[in-house]
């Protein structure tokens, strides 16, 4: 005999209670639908059969899960099954999908895509990248799942940096998600990337040039009060050196014994230790820098003090590592030359300047060689090429030799170059 089946009501949910059955009792309410009472408590269930099989899906519990509720679930397994999906195994991967949701956080994504990218970028990129993550991102974001972070959530993030006032490092900060969102919709992680919505969002930011000096009558100021200092004397030979090699202040500070060849007179700097990709670190030739007459006179005064060490310009607490890197602005601002007029980098934007402005006859692609800025197609690593040393030879001495005019005062004019 079928079963007689009579709709449960929100009273008798309430009411009823366990009657004593080990398995419990059950209320049927139709459509396979029943309240499992038991003396732990109150089950919904559903019976169903798919492809000759029976089977119970589990609804909730009451009452956390009303007989409202309920019903809605037996309404929408109904349908589920009428498309031959198991009710059973669509909430298994459901739990999956949700599970791997909650545990894929934008710290675990960045960290993945930071694990994926960094073998191809420099140390020094690598380890910028991370700790922009860290200072700025994992705190507000790191924990979230990536898939509920929505637009609102960055741009509050981003807004935190711009409120400081650094805005180079908002827009910066805004780059390095961006990628760990592009990174997670590649991957599978996100279906959506909202980081492009929020172009525009922030402040403009405009790029300013390293401060330097330009005036020909001020760099001779400068050099004057340079070979004026009265600091330790590898501080002195640095700031001497700065403006003859007009190399970055990374490599001058680093500059090591094994680079300098007084015979040859050249500093050969390792294409490891320029500016540049990972690979083009790892296979790119030395950056070869022709030594002046005056700077192999520093480099020989300052070898008497430093020759027994590995780097030209060891640190004063220990030779094992060269002089921080804020040694040489330091020092310029102690010669009353402020980081708003000129810093260690400016030395490069002087040379380039000046060199234009009065000596047009040097060709700017071996300037822009001896910058060690990168040019791409032949032309570019032609400049490179050992036999153009000579060239480049000429240009490190004319400007050495114009330094030493406004070094000491003389009327400057233009000089055409042989070079």
């Amino acid at each position: 005999m079928a079963r007689k089946t009579v709709p449960l009501s929100p009273t008798f949910c309430a009411a009823v209670k366990h009657k004593g059955k080990p398995a419990g009792e059950k209320y049927f309410d139709g459509g396979g639908l029943y309240l499992l009472v038991k003396s732990a408590g109150k089950y919904w269930r559903i019976d169903y059969s798919l492809h000759k099989k029976r089977n119970t899906y589990a609804a909730g519990v009451y009452p956390e899960t009303s007989l409202a509720d309920a019903r809605k679930v037996r309404d929408t397994i109904r349908t589920q099954l009428a498309k031959g999906i198991d009710p059973n195994v669509f909430k298994r991967q459901a739990t999956l999908v949700a599970m791997e949701a909650a545990s894929t956080t934008y710290e675990s994504v960045a960290k993945e895509f930071h694990n994926v990218k960094s073998p191809g970028w420099s140390e020094g990129h690598a380890a910028k990248w991370l700790r922009m993550n860290e200072l700025y991102l994992f705190p507000a974001l790191g924990k979230l799942p990536i898939a509920e972070i929505r637009t609102k959530t960055v741009l509050d993030a981003l807004r935190k940096i711009e409120g400081k006032g650094i805005l180079s490092t908002a827009h910066d900060v805004q780059q390095i998600i961006g990628q760990v969102f592009r990174f997670a919709v590649q991957v599978g992680h996100l279906d959506y990337n909202p980081i492009p919505d929020l172009r525009g969002a922030l402040k403009p930011h405009t790029a300013k040039h390293f401060p330097a000096i330009v005036d020909p009558a001020r760099i001779g100021e400068m050099l004057r009060a340079i070979d004026g200092y009265t600091g330790q004397p590898t501080t002195t030979a640095a700031l001497q050196l700065s403006p003859l090699l007009f190399q970055r202040p990374g490599n001058i500070r680093a500059m090591e014994w094994s680079w300098v060849n007084i015979e040859t007179r050249t500093l050969s700097i390792p294409s490891e230790s320029m500016k540049g990709i990972k690979e083009r670190k790892l296979n790119g030739k030395p950056h070869i820098v022709p030594l002046a007459d005056q700077a192999i006179s520093i480099l020989q005064r300052i070898q008497e003090l430093t020759g027994h060490c590995k780097f030209v310009f060891p640190g004063v607490r220990t030779f094992s590592r060269p002089m921080s890197d804020g040694t040489i602005n330091a020092a310029l601002r102690r010669l009353d030359f402020g980081a708003d007029e000129h810093v260690a980098h400016g030395f490069r934007a002087t040379a380039r300047t000046i060199i234009e402005e009065r000596f047009p006859d040097i060709d700017a692609e071996i300037v822009e060689a001896a910058l060690a800025h990168g040019k791409p197609g032949p032309l570019g690593s032609a400049y490179d090429r050992s036999e153009y040393l000579e060239d480049r030879r000429k240009v490190f001495q004319i400007w050495a030799d114009y330094l030493d005019e406004l070094r000491t005062g003389a009327t400057i004019i233009p000089i055409r170059s042989a070079a």
